[in-house]
C-alpha cells in the first residue's frame, strides 16, 4: 500500500490519526505514529502556546513523523498558537475551518507539509488554489466538526476529479474495509478519528468511553447545539457530529433561543464536569458502531493494515 502519504512520511499504513482536540494529545499521536501510521493532535481553541509545546514534545519523542491540527477561526484571537506550531516544526500541519489561506505560505516556507479539510468539491478547489500540499475530503459522516452536506464517497469522487494535488479521505472510515475502499477509489490514504476514540492513549474519561463503546451507527446527530450552548466561535457552516442525547434533542432547531439561555449554558458546563452524558457531548462519527472495545492505538493501526489483503483480491 505505497501512496503519496506513505512515501512522504515513511509510513507502513496509509492512515492518519485525525487531530481531535480534547480527545488525543501528544501521547495518542506518538502511539499512532509508532505503530506505522501518522499520528496528529488537535489544538483546542483556547489552548496556549505552552500546551502546544508540551504536546509536540511528547508526540516527537519517539522520533516518528507526527502532525498538529489548528482551527483557523480561532487563530486570530490566539496568535501564539501559530507561532508555537512554527517553533515545533512538525512534519505536517492541518489548518481548517475558517480563513486558513493566510497561514499556508509561512508553514510551507518552514518546510512543513500543509493540508486542509474540505467538505465540498468547491472547498477542495479553493484549497488547491491556496497552495496546500494535500486536501482532506471530509464527508458528513465524520465525527467532530465539519460540513454536513455531502457524504464521504460522493465527495471523494468529486474531489479526485477536481484537483491535482493528493487527496485523503475522511468520514466514516473505521476499519480496513473503509481504508481499502477509499484507496481503491484513488485516495492517497484515510484520515480517521472515531476509530481511535476507544484507545487507551486518549484523554477522554472512562464514562465517555463506555458511552461511545455502547453506541451504534444510528446514535449520532449533526448540528450546532453544543457549540451554541458553549458560546464558541465556530463558523455557522461547520456543525459537529456527536452522540445524540437529551440535551441535543431538546435544543435542535432552537439554536437562537439557546444562544440567549444562560441556564442551558450553565447546565452543559455542569454536565461536563459531572460527566453526565445525557447532557454533555461526546463527538464521534457514524463509524462509532464499529468501535466495540477498548484497544491500543497499535491494535487499531494493525487492524487497518488488513486493507492490503482486501485490495489484493482485485489483483489476482
Amino acid at each position: 500500500m505505497r501512496t503519496w502519504l506513505t512515501e512522504r512520511f515513511d509510513l507502513d499504513v496509509p492512515l492518519v490519526g485525525a487531530p481531535m482536540a480534547g480527545v488525543g494529545g501528544g501521547r495518542l499521536a506518538a502511539a499512532v505514529s509508532a505503530a506505522g501510521a501518522l499520528g496528529m493532535f488537535g489544538v483546542p481553541s483556547a489552548a496556549g502556546p505552552e500546551w502546544i509545546a508540551e504536546q509536540a514534545a511528547v508526540a516527537a519523542a519517539g522520533g516518528r513523523p507526527y502532525g498538529i491540527g489548528l482551527l483557523a477561526w480561532a487563530l486570530p484571537g490566539n496568535p501564539g498558537q501559530f507561532r508555537a506550531v512554527l517553533d515545533a516544526r512538525p512534519p505536517i500541519v492541518s489548518v481548517s475551518f475558517g480563513p486558513y489561506e493566510r497561514y499556508v505560505g509561512e508553514l510551507r516556507e518552514a518546510g512543513i507539509t500543509v493540508v486542509t479539510q474540505a467538505g465540498t468539491t468547491e472547498e477542495a478547489r479553493a484549497a488547491e488554489q491556496a497552495g496546500v500540499d494535500a486536501v482532506v475530503a471530509r464527508g458528513g459522516e465524520g465525527g467532530g466538526h465539519g460540513r454536513g452536506e455531502v457524504a464521504t464517497l460522493p465527495l471523494l469522487e468529486g474531489v479526485l476529479d477536481a484537483v491535482r494535488i493528493p487527496v485523503l479521505a475522511a468520514g466514516g472510515i473505521a476499519t480496513a474495509r473503509g481504508l481499502a475502499a477509499v484507496l481503491a477509489a484513488g485516495a492517497e490514504g484515510a484520515w480517521t478519528g472515531t476509530a481511535f476514540m476507544g484507545c487507551a492513549e486518549t484523554t477522554i474519561s472512562e464514562a465517555a468511553t463506555r458511552r461511545l463503546l455502547e453506541a451504534g451507527e444510528t446514535d449520532t446527530a449533526y448540528g450546532r447545539v453544543f457549540d451554541v450552548a458553549q458560546r464558541l466561535g465556530w463558523p455557522a457552516e461547520y456543525g459537529g457530529r456527536a452522540l445524540r442525547n437529551a440535551f441535543f434533542e431538546r435544543w435542535a432547531g432552537r439554536e437562537d433561543e439557546l444562544a440567549a439561555d444562560e441556564d442551558a449554558r450553565a447546565a452543559l458546563e455542569a454536565a461536563r464536569r459531572d460527566e453526565d452524558f445525557d447532557t454533555a457531548f461526546v463527538y464521534v462519527g457514524q463509524g462509532v458502531g464499529l468501535v466495540r472495545e477498548r484497544r491500543t492505538a497499535a491494535d487499531v493501526v494493525a487492524g487497518f493494515a488488513a486493507a492490503e489483503k482486501l485490495l489484493h483480491r482485485f489483483t489476482r
